[in-house]
């Protein structure tokens, strides 16, 4: 009855054909395809597959898929930018999935119930070195450990985290949350070794014995700029202001802070120094808000605590505590021009949010490394350097930089590493088509808003560094988890079965999902349009009388 028809394509005009008569010209088969949440998904997390345990209230199966791909969620449930839900095709009936909520409420059961995975490979007798213990070197550290590797992460910092920690304020990323997603890397196996900078890679690889070395050094250097200054009050870059902070340092900045720069950083660093005592936080950006790099969310929570933000304005001179700042107008490339206009504005302080780089210092004594034009490391498809060995992710390579593509990194090195250090080649397997909205069949659309997350009322959020928003509870997880339409992947919805005219659809049992008797069938296509998934396709068959 059942045949493989995995090599079978669909031609472009065969959706447009009856099918039946005298001839079958085309039946169904079953067909897994990729959601686009998951195609969209930098961490390569399987959403859909966790999400369906979710929904059925299989909490631990959920996490354990998800952590299978990512260790953090906790942490990527808070801060990631969830490209996830850009993609998701419920947004075009109402709003999309809240996949990011539903990750914050699995990896939040999970440090309260203490759940750690299991290590089933067998010890390989290989020991690698991480530098940096950021997102992308937990992530690889926490896969390595998985593969059977001794890992040992070395991070100059005295915390772990890298920029979680000392880039991201406690109100976005709590602490205890922080500190219990690495504590769990740790149960695994993993050792961290704190305030230990590395200065040799190839020494440590030659005395030390590591087979491997993965470079995840984040980036903690703040560009600066030369703004002409007869005398100006404190400056300081926005990545020092925050581990200043982070560290409980005290920062004195005065009662006006200016923070230069428009992306996600300079948002944090004029909502920090707000709750640091600041009376009065403004941005200064050189091009409007279409053009920021900030996230809109961050701009609109930003200006919601009071930050006022000066667009398309840039500093010129500096004297004492009055800042010179010129006009700009954005011309038909989106690129600020001058105008020629200047302003005035009033500030104690100055904090320098122009972007960040990696200090690769280190990368000067290992042979075979290159560097790039832009200051990061040169790797190949396998993420390995020049240096026979010696691989780089995060920061430290060409790509943008969140923490969640820092930890898509870490999984991916950590599978080239695996597979070099066994003398093979590592290579995912073949892509399967994403299924897009118009391929769905939603016979109906029904009424299931999702669930917002609660959060304090911006005129109570700068007196501390609470965190601002709550998450889902068990409720509001399962039903915001049952929304998603499981694009591409049958749910077993007995469509397929219920509307088959000559029964050829098989019931095969829960979790098992069905076949088809092509003895049977008449290729009318009737489970193929009722499936609302669109995990069936018609293909072309021989004549079939």
């Amino acid at each position: 009855m059942s045949t493989d028809r995995s090599d079978i394509t669909l031609p472009p005009d065969l959706s447009q054909k009856s099918g039946t008569g005298p001839v079958r010209l085309q039946e169904p088969i079953y067909v897994n395809s990729i959601p686009p949440c998951n195609h969209a998904c930098p961490a390569g997390e399987n959403i859909q597959g966790w999400l369906d345990k979710a929904q059925a209230g299989d909490f631990e199966a959920a996490w354990r898929i998800l952590v299978a791909d990512n260790p953090l969620p906790s942490i990527h449930g808070r801060v990631c930018y969830h490209p996830c839900e850009s993609s998701c095709n419920r947004q075009h009936v109402d709003d999309a999935v809240s996949i990011h909520a539903v990750e914050r409420f699995l990896g939040d059961l999970a440090l309260e119930n203490g759940w750690v995975p299991e290590i089933n490979a067998e010890p390989s007798g290989k020991k690698i070195l991480v530098v940096g213990a950021g997102p992308s070197g937990l992530s690889a550290a926490w896969h390595l450990a998985l593969l059977g590797h001794e890992v040992e992460i070395r991070e100059a910092g005295p915390m772990a985290g890298g920029m979680m920690r000392f880039g991201i304020p406690a109100y976005r990323m709590p602490r205890d949350i922080l500190d219990g997603e690495v504590s769990r890397i740790e149960k695994l196996g993993v050792k961290i070794t704190l305030n230990s900078k590395v200065e040799d890679v190839t020494v440590a690889m030659e005395q030390e014995g590591f087979d491997a070395v993965f470079m995840a050094i984040g980036a903690h250097v703040g560009k600066h700029v030369d703004i002409p200054a007869r005398d100006s009050g404190r400056i300081l870059d926005a990545v020092s202001y925050l581990a200043s902070v982070e560290k409980g340092e005290e920062v004195k900045l005065g009662r006006r802070v200016a923070i230069y720069g428009g992306g996600n950083t300079a948002m944090d660093a004029a909502r920090t120094a707000k709750r640091m005592g600041a009376e009065e936080a403004m941005i200064i950006y050189r091009r409007d808000r279409e053009h920021m790099p900030a996230h809109e969310f961050e701009a609109i929570e930003a200006e919601a605590e009071g930050i006022k933000i000066n667009w398309l304005r840039t500093i010129r001179e500096i004297d004492s505590t009055t800042f010179q700042v010129e006009v700009m107008e954005v011309d038909e490339n989106g690129r600020p021009q001058p105008t020629g206009e200047i302003e005035t504005l009033e500030a104690d302080s100055l904090v320098l949010a122009l972007g960040q780089n990696v200090d690769t210092s280190v990368l000067e004594h290992i042979p075979g490394v290159s560097m790039g034009w832009d200051g990061v490391v040169e790797v190949n498809e396998n993420m390995m350097t020049g240096a026979e060995g010696v691989f780089a992710g995060g920061d430290m390579v060409p790509s943008d930089r969140t923490v969640t593509i820092a930890t898509g990194h870490g999984k991916k090195a950590a599978r080239h590493i695996d597979a070099w250090l066994k003398g093979t080649t590592y290579s995912k397997d073949s892509p399967r088509p994403t299924v897009d909205f118009d391929a769905l069949h939603l016979h109906y659309y029904t009424d299931a808003q999702k669930r917002e997350q609660a959060s304090i009322a911006p005129e109570h959020r700068t007196s501390d560094f609470r965190e601002v928003t709550a998450g889902l509870d068990k409720r509001e997880a399962v039903f915001e988890a049952s929304r998603c339409y499981s694009c591409g992947n049958c749910f077993e919805c007995d469509g397929c079965f219920g509307a088959c005219p000559e029964d050829a659809i098989i019931k095969l049992g829960k979790g098992k999902g069905y076949d088809i008797n092509y003895d049977l069938c008449i290729g009318c296509r009737a489970c193929f349009l009722q499936c609302p998934c669109h995990a069936m396709e018609m293909v072309e068959t021989e004549a079939v009388a």
